[in-house]
């Protein structure tokens, strides 16, 4: 185990943050109007009283941004992870499906999968993940069956006070980050690093995100409302969940 040196740390973020904003505004530039109106509740929009196509469009558009940088970041921190890993205890990337992380630590083979909350999947996503974690297990003994093997869903954010699960241990927010590192403040020390250059990128994403918004707001009125300028319901509905001929 080797004492993690937090400029190290610092160095990385800086130097990849940008990866994760250059993600964020191309999830935009790649976006599709069509595909999105498929995705959404037509008449959840009429129920919420929802008049105007910017106000659809700002509502779908800022679901699909939250919803995709959760994702986007979640892989970011992933990247993180690993690399704080190998710095401390020589970890590396897995090769083996459903596994993000392995490392030895004190003779025994951590195998860690790595998500953003505690709360990142339903039942049958559990289940799958317990499922990955036999195949895995099963997979490094067949080279080592002597290899004691310890399963770990780490998740970046959050707490959860029962990390023992039976058949892997739960570790978030700080004990996470404590558990792939041995240092119980970095949790904290990685915060400030995240903010580099964040103003001038956030300026990048918001252009493009108002560029979105004013083209998708033409292409839904062109579309989906009369000349008067009144949204049609029937029409969108139609596109959304028609049965097709």
């Amino acid at each position: 185990m080797n004492k993690l040196n937090i400029s190290d740390v610092t160095k990385y973020v800086e130097e990849n943050i940008g990866v994760f904003h250059e993600k964020r505004i191309k999830s935009l530039d790649t976006l599709k109007l069509s595909g999105i109106l498929k995705r959404k509740n037509p008449y959840l929009f009429k129920a919420k009283f929802t008049e105007t196509s910017e106000q659809i469009i700002r509502g779908i558009v800022d679901a699909h941004i939250s919803s995709n940088e959760e994702t986007i970041f979640g892989d970011w921190l992933e990247g993180l992870a690993i690399f704080v890993n190998e710095k401390v205890f020589g970890g590396w990337k897995s090769g083996i499906t459903g596994i993000d992380l392995e490392f030895d630590k004190d003779g025994i083979r951590y195998i860690v999968t790595i998500k953003s909350s505690k709360n990142w999947g339903n039942s049958s996503q559990i289940v799958k993940l317990i499922s990955d974690f036999k195949t895995a297990k099963k997979t490094l003994r067949t080279s080592n069956s002597q290899l004691q093997i310890v399963a770990v869903n780490g998740c970046c954010y959050s707490i959860d006070n029962n990390p023992d699960k039976g058949d892997y241990f739960k570790y978030c927010g700080q004990e996470f980050w404590t558990f792939i590192s041995g240092d119980e403040n970095l949790y904290l020390a990685i915060i400030e690093p995240l903010g580099h250059k964040a103003h001038e990128r956030n300026d990048d994403f918001q252009k493009s995100y108002n560029q979105m918004i004013n083209k998708f707001t033409k292409e839904f009125a062109n579309d989906f409302c009369t000349d008067k300028g009144v949204i049609d319901w029937k029409k969108l509905v139609k596109f959304n969940s028609g049965k097709k001929k």
